[in-house]
Protein backbone atom coordinates (compact mmCIF):
# COMPACT_ATOMS: atom_id res chain seq x y z
CA UNK A 1 0.00 0.00 0.00
CA UNK A 2 2.69 2.20 1.00
CA UNK A 3 4.38 1.74 -2.45
CA UNK A 4 1.29 2.19 -4.07
CA UNK A 5 0.90 6.05 -2.54
CA UNK A 6 4.52 6.75 -2.94
CA UNK A 7 3.60 6.54 -6.75
CA UNK A 8 0.91 7.91 -6.97
CA UNK A 9 1.37 10.93 -4.76
CA UNK A 10 3.76 12.61 -7.70
CA UNK A 11 0.66 12.12 -9.91
CA UNK A 12 -1.40 13.68 -7.20
CA UNK A 13 0.64 16.71 -7.00
CA UNK A 14 1.32 17.50 -11.04
CA UNK A 15 -2.79 16.69 -11.30
CA UNK A 16 -4.01 19.39 -8.34
CA UNK A 17 -0.88 21.32 -8.15
CA UNK A 18 -1.03 22.32 -12.05
CA UNK A 19 -4.44 23.34 -11.67
CA UNK A 20 -3.88 25.63 -8.66
CA UNK A 21 -1.33 27.29 -10.25
CA UNK A 22 -3.82 27.96 -13.95
CA UNK A 23 -5.77 29.77 -11.63
CA UNK A 24 -3.76 32.85 -12.09
CA UNK A 25 -4.59 32.89 -16.14
CA UNK A 26 -8.71 32.58 -14.99
CA UNK A 27 -8.47 35.37 -13.13
CA UNK A 28 -6.69 38.64 -12.27
CA UNK A 29 -4.76 38.47 -9.41
CA UNK A 30 -6.53 41.29 -7.19
CA UNK A 31 -4.15 42.69 -4.31
CA UNK A 32 -5.10 45.05 -1.26
CA UNK A 33 -2.97 48.09 -0.55
CA UNK A 34 -1.03 46.05 2.23
CA UNK A 35 -0.30 43.38 -0.08
CA UNK A 36 0.26 46.32 -2.66
CA UNK A 37 2.99 47.97 -0.29
CA UNK A 38 5.09 44.50 0.07
CA UNK A 39 4.97 43.92 -3.00
CA UNK A 40 6.39 47.07 -4.64
CA UNK A 41 9.24 47.06 -2.05
CA UNK A 42 9.93 43.65 -3.15
CA UNK A 43 9.74 44.30 -6.73
CA UNK A 44 8.49 47.87 -8.41
CA UNK A 45 5.93 47.70 -11.34
CA UNK A 46 3.36 49.90 -13.16
CA UNK A 47 0.19 49.54 -10.96
CA UNK A 48 -4.09 49.87 -11.86
CA UNK A 49 -6.42 50.39 -9.42
CA UNK A 50 -10.11 49.69 -9.67
CA UNK A 51 -12.00 51.88 -7.34
CA UNK A 52 -15.59 50.61 -7.39
CA UNK A 53 -18.78 50.54 -5.74
CA UNK A 54 -21.16 47.20 -4.88
CA UNK A 55 -24.15 49.62 -6.60
CA UNK A 56 -22.48 51.20 -9.40
CA UNK A 57 -23.58 49.39 -12.55
CA UNK A 58 -20.90 50.13 -14.68
CA UNK A 59 -18.45 48.72 -12.46
CA UNK A 60 -20.38 45.52 -12.63
CA UNK A 61 -20.12 45.44 -16.00
CA UNK A 62 -16.34 46.00 -16.51
CA UNK A 63 -16.12 43.09 -13.49
CA UNK A 64 -18.24 40.44 -15.66
CA UNK A 65 -17.13 41.76 -18.91
CA UNK A 66 -13.67 43.38 -19.26
CA UNK A 67 -11.84 41.61 -16.14
CA UNK A 68 -12.81 38.44 -17.31
CA UNK A 69 -11.22 38.51 -20.73
CA UNK A 70 -8.36 36.43 -20.78
CA UNK A 71 -6.16 39.11 -22.47
CA UNK A 72 -7.04 41.36 -19.75
CA UNK A 73 -6.10 39.53 -17.36
CA UNK A 74 -3.01 38.18 -18.78
CA UNK A 75 -1.99 41.76 -19.28
CA UNK A 76 -2.92 42.81 -15.78
CA UNK A 77 -1.19 39.77 -14.08
CA UNK A 78 2.21 40.35 -16.30
CA UNK A 79 2.55 44.13 -16.52
CA UNK A 80 1.13 45.51 -13.16
CA UNK A 81 0.24 44.86 -9.94
CA UNK A 82 -3.87 45.21 -9.99
CA UNK A 83 -5.53 46.77 -6.53
CA UNK A 84 -9.39 46.83 -6.41
CA UNK A 85 -10.97 49.03 -3.64
CA UNK A 86 -14.32 49.48 -2.48
CA UNK A 87 -14.70 53.20 -1.96
CA UNK A 88 -17.12 52.49 0.50
CA UNK A 89 -15.19 50.25 2.74
CA UNK A 90 -15.02 51.26 6.49
CA UNK A 91 -11.22 49.49 6.87
CA UNK A 92 -8.31 51.11 8.19
CA UNK A 93 -5.34 50.77 5.68
CA UNK A 94 -1.83 51.47 6.53
CA UNK A 95 -0.23 52.29 3.43
CA UNK A 96 3.17 54.16 2.88
CA UNK A 97 3.75 55.01 6.99
CA UNK A 98 0.39 56.23 6.84
CA UNK A 99 -3.46 55.37 8.05
CA UNK A 100 -6.36 56.01 6.20
CA UNK A 101 -9.94 55.56 7.13
CA UNK A 102 -12.90 56.39 5.91
CA UNK A 103 -14.32 59.65 7.86
CA UNK A 104 -17.68 60.10 5.91
CA UNK A 105 -18.40 56.30 6.77
CA UNK A 106 -21.97 57.10 8.45
CA UNK A 107 -22.88 59.60 5.85
CA UNK A 108 -24.09 60.12 2.50
CA UNK A 109 -21.62 58.86 -0.32
CA UNK A 110 -18.92 57.04 2.20
CA UNK A 111 -16.38 57.11 -0.32
CA UNK A 112 -12.79 56.33 1.86
CA UNK A 113 -10.02 58.80 1.84
CA UNK A 114 -7.98 56.49 -0.59
CA UNK A 115 -9.87 56.61 -3.79
CA UNK A 116 -10.79 60.49 -2.83
CA UNK A 117 -6.82 61.42 -2.82
CA UNK A 118 -6.40 59.38 -5.66
CA UNK A 119 -8.81 59.28 -8.28
CA UNK A 120 -10.62 62.52 -7.34
CA UNK A 121 -12.01 64.83 -10.79
CA UNK A 122 -10.52 68.79 -10.44
CA UNK A 123 -13.85 70.68 -9.95
CA UNK A 124 -15.96 67.45 -10.31
CA UNK A 125 -17.98 65.35 -7.36
CA UNK A 126 -16.26 61.87 -7.13
CA UNK A 127 -17.46 59.51 -9.83
CA UNK A 128 -17.08 55.71 -10.92
CA UNK A 129 -16.42 53.30 -12.43
CA UNK A 130 -12.32 55.32 -11.36
CA UNK A 131 -9.45 53.54 -12.89
CA UNK A 132 -6.05 54.99 -12.25
CA UNK A 133 -2.66 53.57 -13.75
CA UNK A 134 0.55 54.48 -11.74
CA UNK A 135 4.43 54.02 -13.14
CA UNK A 136 7.13 52.00 -11.10
CA UNK A 137 7.80 54.93 -9.00
CA UNK A 138 4.10 55.21 -7.64
CA UNK A 139 3.35 58.39 -9.36
CA UNK A 140 0.03 58.25 -11.69
CA UNK A 141 0.53 58.42 -15.11
CA UNK A 142 -3.49 57.97 -16.18
CA UNK A 143 -7.40 58.06 -14.79
CA UNK A 144 -10.36 57.06 -16.05
CA UNK A 145 -13.89 57.57 -14.72
CA UNK A 146 -15.95 55.63 -17.09
CA UNK A 147 -16.79 52.24 -18.45
CA UNK A 148 -13.87 51.08 -20.59
CA UNK A 149 -14.64 48.10 -22.57
CA UNK A 150 -12.47 45.30 -23.31
CA UNK A 151 -10.90 46.69 -26.29
CA UNK A 152 -9.99 50.52 -24.34
CA UNK A 153 -8.70 48.76 -21.46
CA UNK A 154 -6.71 46.95 -23.48
CA UNK A 155 -4.94 49.56 -25.19
CA UNK A 156 -4.37 51.96 -22.12
CA UNK A 157 -2.86 48.62 -20.57
CA UNK A 158 -0.58 48.17 -23.65
CA UNK A 159 1.27 51.91 -23.30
Amino acid sequence: MKQVLLILFPFCFLFFGSSAFSQNDKQVTWLNFEQLQDSLMLSPKKVFIDFYADWCGPCIRMQKEVFTDPKIIQKLNKDYYAVKMNVETTDTIYFGEQLFVNERANRRNPIHQIPMLMARQKNRAFSLPALVLLDENFKATARYFQYLNVEQLYRILSK
